[in-house]
């Protein structure tokens, strides 16, 4: 777990205004739900065989013995919070949701056992072109940030009879070949078969290739719902990879099933990953509902952000720099940062009461465009010097009023 520090935080506050707006355009609302949760509400959610579950977990007892949770994803909470306070008898819900997940696992690069998802679940749609709308909405947010070298792996998990018909394919032919397996698929024929498909063990990986596929047992519906969704994506004209060894690592999912990578990350490549689930809310107590989500991990993106010209665009953006000397010109320097900012203007004011040179060039550092300039005759006079930081020594100051400095900053102030 770590502290992110206010160097850091830039960026993460640019990819979070950044997704926010993209769920603006797309009528996405915010949900918020809690870190704590029953263990029951996971169990059942996720699915009591998953690593997610029977590994990873933060899971005690609380005062009153209480088996409870900290949140280790953010889709069975929502759909949790959709069932109980009745969202899902006002019709279809558009929603996304923040913050920090916990995961008891091996610590790497972007990747933490506190760690940070933004997901979006679209509760109550059952089309196939709401699969495609939600995988837009990740690629173009991800787009717009930046992110380079993007790959959207594809496949379809079918319906619950497909996968019922080819887990008992798969199993048989797992076991035929168990002594060839590692330990942890062994461990996974009788609880998951399914997450075999998805080992990272090179010896597993290259048995599998001769493995039944998924898709030979999906059924002609399942086949022409995958057909639409490719055919969708391919009309907007975003480019995807079927890998019929996508599974996802969690029980829910049913159908279209996807990853977004990036080239960029080397190994742990995925930003982002989601699919349909349209068992899971009535597996937790609500209506039949069908549903679509993906979650994608901050720390992963920023990670890929501070490499990338996206760190520039999550510079502050400070409109003026007050600098002054003595205690009648701190007292007009507060003055005027005060009335500054309430016009709308980010101002920072220097405080250290240090000579005028190391002042100035912390107001350079500051990225401002100007500099406000309040010296011990600038506070007797009731005037404020008027500083552009970009245009050089040859460049006149101006003394204005504190009021007609404001006018002229709110009239327009150029941006650096």
């Amino acid at each position: 777990m770590a502290d992110l520090l206010p160097e850091q935080i830039r960026l993460w506050q640019h990819l979070e205004a950044t997704a926010r707006e993209h769920f603006r355009r797309s009528a996405i609302t915010e949900i918020r739900t809690p870190l704590l949760e029953v263990t029951e509400l996971f169990a059942r959610g996720i699915g009591e065989a998953t690593d997610v579950v029977g590994k990873e977990m933060y899971t005690f007892f609380d005062r009153g013995e209480r088996s409870c949770t900290l949140r280790p994803e953010g889709t069975a909470s929502v759909v949790r919070a959709a069932i109980q306070h009745g969202l899902l008898s006002q019709g279809p819900q558009r929603l996304w949701y923040g913050g920090p997940m916990f995961r008891y696992e091996r610590p790497q690069a972007g990747r933490l056992r506190q760690f940070h998802q933004i997901g979006l679940e679209l509760l109550g749609f059952a089309d196939a072109c709401s699969d495609v709308e939600a995988i837009a909405v990740a690629w173009d947010l991800l787009a717009q940030l930046g992110v380079g070298g993007l790959e959207l792996q594809l496949n379809s998990l079918g319906s619950s009879e497909d996968r019922a018909r080819y887990r008992e394919q798969l199993v048989a032919w797992l076991e035929q070949r168990r002594d060839q397996l590692d330990a942890d698929s062994q461990a996974r024929i009788a609880s998951n078969p399914l997450r075999v498909l998805d080992s990272k063990n090179p010896d597993t990986q290259a048995l599998l290739a001769e493995a039944p596929s998924l898709a030979s047992a999906l059924s002609d519906g399942s086949q022409a719902r995958f057909a639409v969704v490719q055919q969708a994506l391919t009309a907007l004209g975003i480019p995807f990879v079927l890998n019929s060894r996508l599974v996802r690592g969690l029980d829910y999912y049913s159908h279209t099933a996807f990853e977004i990578t990036s080239s960029q990350l080397g190994a742990q490549a995925t930003v982002c990953g989601g699919g349909r689930y349209d068992g899971l809310v009535q597996q937790l107590g609500g209506p039949a509902t069908p549903a679509i989500g993906w979650a994608l991990g901050m720390e992963r993106l920023v990670l890929l952000l501070s490499q990338s010209e996206a760190s520039a665009a999550a510079a502050p953006s400070l409109d003026l720099y007050v600098v002054s000397r003595g205690e009648a010109a701190a007292a007009l320097a507060l003055a005027l940062a005060r009335r500054c900012r309430q016009a709308g203007l980010a101002v920072e004011r220097d405080a250290s009461g240090a000579a005028f040179g190391k002042q100035f060039k912390r107001a350079d550092r500051s990225g401002a465009r100007w500099a406000a300039v309040i010296g011990e005759q600038e506070a007797l006079d009731g005037l404020v010097g008027l500083k552009d930081l970009r245009a050089g020594a040859e460049q006149a100051d101006q003394r204005l009023t504190p009021e007609a400095l404001l006018e002229v900053l709110a009239a327009g102030l150029p941006r650096p």
